[in-house]
């Protein structure tokens, strides 16, 4: 007899462009779809540029109102999720998987996974205020612990729980072959946009405080004295941008800085950059930095990015002191060509390999649950 599939639900905050959309995603398009059935419920005010991919895999995408409208949110996802009767709930909100799961948990879903993807700065605590109001309440709907690392697992859960079996890390994984170096793609890129014979700095990430935009325009403000024909490429948008934009007008770099915007071969335009710079203020994992190094670029990592975001010899984690940075860019002027790769942990980011023990962990999760019952 033909085993019934599985009702999953993934719920996220908003559904643009980001690092975790990104990450779902690929799961999303690896997962068995037969074995499978996969909706996803995220906020008004999502841009949604996986719309139809998904609908086209004949999944569901649900609409619900901004989590600050608390009530009208919580009404809404609880309403979605008593229809369809999921086997699942897996929340991909970090501290505000609370209130996901909270419906979750009143619908009487067996299944609710808190999954946690980020951390967040000591320094801007003012910010953090909510966060860290939400953490200790992060977990008490969650019937399960996910996270991208360690790291951001002890961040929102603590060590208790990290120790525990009911923890598991999904690593933001990647269809690899995607990455690997590509000369014909390199030259391709580089020639389209007219840096053939310059040294190229590469950044991915939204236009938002954690990502340190200001931090790198001031590195390369000053790497600029000493290498004039420096460029600075920016993959991303957010509601920063036009500050940044102002930064590098004001200091005279509108030349030395493409502003690429969001795009959907990222890949591509690594293959043209010759450093990887990832200035963080904080970060889960940071899955660009293991794609850079994918692609046998040389990466330069705040220290606040986790240790396990190496995963090759072209790695280098420094503190955020723009001197240090700049040394290092200038002197790092040759890393496309003579650093030796050798990447380690491989498996843990291949998208095929993961997607396989994911399935997996849900099946086992659904037997656990059955059998407890």
């Amino acid at each position: 007899m033909k085993k019934k599939p599985i009702k999953l639900v993934q719920i996220l905050g908003f559904m643009d462009s980001g690092g975790i959309e990104s990450s779902v995603m690929n799961y999303f398009r690896n997962l068995n779809k037969e074995e499978f059935i996969i909706d996803f419920i995220v906020c008004d005010g999502s841009t949604l540029p996986q719309k139809r991919e998904i609908e086209q895999a004949g999944s569901k995408i649900y609409i619900v109102p901004h989590y600050k409208h608390i009530f009208k949110y919580i009404r809404e996802v609880r309403k979605i999720l008593k229809k369809n009767k999921y086997d699942i709930v897996h929340a991909q909100m970090n501290s505000l998987s609370i209130f996901p799961l909270y419906c979750a948990y009143k619908e009487n879903i067996k299944i609710r996974i808190c999954h946690s993807h980020s951390t967040a700065n000591s320094k801007k605590w003012k910010k953090n205020i909510l966060k860290n109001i939400l953490k200790p309440f992060s977990k008490v709907f969650a019937t399960d612990y996910f996270a991208c690392s360690e790291h951001a697992g002890k961040w929102l859960y603590g060590k208790k729980i990290v120790n525990n079996k009911k923890f598991y890390i999904v690593n933001n994984a990647v269809d690899m072959n995607r990455f690997l170096f590509n000369d014909k793609t390199r030259k391709n890129i580089r020639k389209k946009l007219g840096i053939d014979d310059c040294y190229v700095i590469g950044h991915i990430g939204r236009f938002m405080p954690q990502k340190n935009h200001e931090f790198l325009i001031d590195v390369l403000f000053e790497v600029k004295k000493e290498m004039s024909n420096v460029k600075l490429l920016l993959i991303g948008d957010g509601k920063l941008e036009e500050e940044i934009r102002k930064k590098v007008a004001n200091l005279n770099l509108e030349d030395n800085v493409i502003f690429l915007g969001v795009t959907n071969n990222v890949s591509d335009y690594l293959q043209a950059m010759d450093l990887f710079a990832f200035p963080s203020l904080y970060e889960g994992l940071g899955m660009v930095a293991v794609e850079a190094q994918i692609n046998e670029l040389y990466v330069l990592a705040s220290t606040e990015v986790p240790l396990e975001a190496k995963i090759s010899n072209k790695i280098e984690f420094l503190t955020l002191n723009k001197d240090l940075w700049k040394q290092r860019i200038v002197s790092l002027k040759e890393s496309r060509k003579k650093e030796f790769l050798k990447l380690s942990n491989y498996n843990l980011f291949d998208i095929k390999e993961q997607t396989g023990r994911l399935e997996k962990k849900y099946e086992e999760m659904i037997d656990y649950g059955c059998n407890k019952e």
